[in-house]
């Protein structure tokens, strides 16, 4: 699928595993965030991130139609009161993921399971902010890998200490990955204000 193809989301997606992620990237531009399945109840970085990206953004919760879906959504409308959340239910398909050698134990296919169209129609009755191409951050206003090694985020001597120090700066979970921390900075930041953060 071309870049070009996919629908800019102003709010942040929360999926369960790295799976739904991927179909969801597939058909979305925008912040997706993994709950590792039930495995950020008791991850307090992880909810307060969730908490901080909800203020700035907005939040859609997106999670398979399954006893445990249901389970992770209601944990996270709990953890997430009086912040703006949308709530986008796949409808209930049954079958099997091709990765899979068996269905799921209620026979549903889950978030990675579902079509383009499915995942756009969830998303637009869940009232979900699509960003036409002409709203969105022009192509310099983006923080990219080369602005993390300019700055000696990435790839230098000291990096690993300086993304470190940023993190507890920004009260950011030390274990996000590279790739994640640039989502998070893209979505809580333009790329001026950024660049001015970290040189003061």
């Amino acid at each position: 699928m071309m870049q070009n193809d996919l629908r800019k989301v102003k709010e942040i997606i929360i999926v369960e595993g790295r799976y739904d992620k991927n179909t969801v990237s597939q058909v979305i531009s925008g912040t997706i965030i993994e709950t590792s399945g039930f495995g950020f109840i008791n991850d307090k970085d992880k909810i307060e991130l969730i908490k901080k990206l909800a203020e700035k953004r907005g939040l859609i919760i997106m999670t398979d139609s399954d006893r445990a879906g249901f389970f992770i959504r209601g944990r996270l409308r709990g953890m997430l009161v009086d912040l703006e959340v949308k709530h986008a239910y796949i409808p209930d398909v049954i079958g099997k993921e091709q990765r899979k050698s068996a269905p799921s134990k209620e026979g549903k296919l889950g978030v990675e399971g579902m079509h383009r169209e499915i995942i756009i129609s969830s998303l637009e009755k869940a009232g979900a902010t699509f960003i036409d191409n002409t709203s969105e951050r022009q192509c310099g206003d983006t923080i990219t890998k080369t602005d993390m090694y300019n700055l000696g985020l990435s790839g230098k001597e000291n990096s690993s200490h300086k993304r470190r120090e940023l993190l507890n700066k920004l009260d950011l979970p030390e274990r996000l990955s590279s790739n994640s921390l640039l989502d998070v900075l893209n979505a809580l930041y333009t790329r001026e204000d950024f660049i001015t953060l970290v040189s003061t």
